[in-house]
């Protein structure tokens, strides 16, 4: 059966001057403010959708990397994801890098790689992300 995930935005003023909030629906997560400035400058404390694409990648290529791994007979001892979304006014998102470290039991470096670049693949974010390239880093 799906599953629906939602996030609801309010919006007041233009673009450049305006700002809003984003509200996760599905938890009491919160409501975090989001501008402009936050996604073409700096954050200074607010959130972009670019941000909230990071957290969906990372915690998605995490998940399929956990799951492949264990359907492989290495079951993840830890592992730490970092996603990085780079936006150009203008252009769009135009490039995301994963960057992952960790340890699964019985499993080497190079077995680690495999698994990593696989679960990039195959990652639902990672799919409906394919427009974009994704480049992946093992530390």
């Amino acid at each position: 059966m799906a599953t629906t995930r939602s996030a609801t935005t309010t919006w007041q003023g233009t673009l450049l001057e305006g700002q809003g909030e984003v509200t996760l629906n599905s938890s009491e997560l919160g409501t975090y403010p989001v501008t402009w400035a936050a996604r073409s400058e700096e954050a200074n404390g607010k959130t972009s959708p670019e941000e909230l694409i990071a957290a969906a990648h990372a915690s998605c290529f995490s998940m399929a990397f956990s799951s492949g791994l264990a359907k492989a007979g290495h079951p993840v001892k830890h592992l730490t994801t970092n996603a990085e979304v780079d936006f150009v006014p203008g252009t769009g998102i135009t490039e995301i890098r994963l960057t992952v470290s960790g340890e699964a039991e019985g499993l080497d470096a190079a077995g680690f790689a495999e698994a990593a670049e696989t679960a990039k693949v195959n990652c639902p974010v990672s799919k409906a992300l394919s427009a974009v390239p994704i480049q992946l880093t093992i530390q």
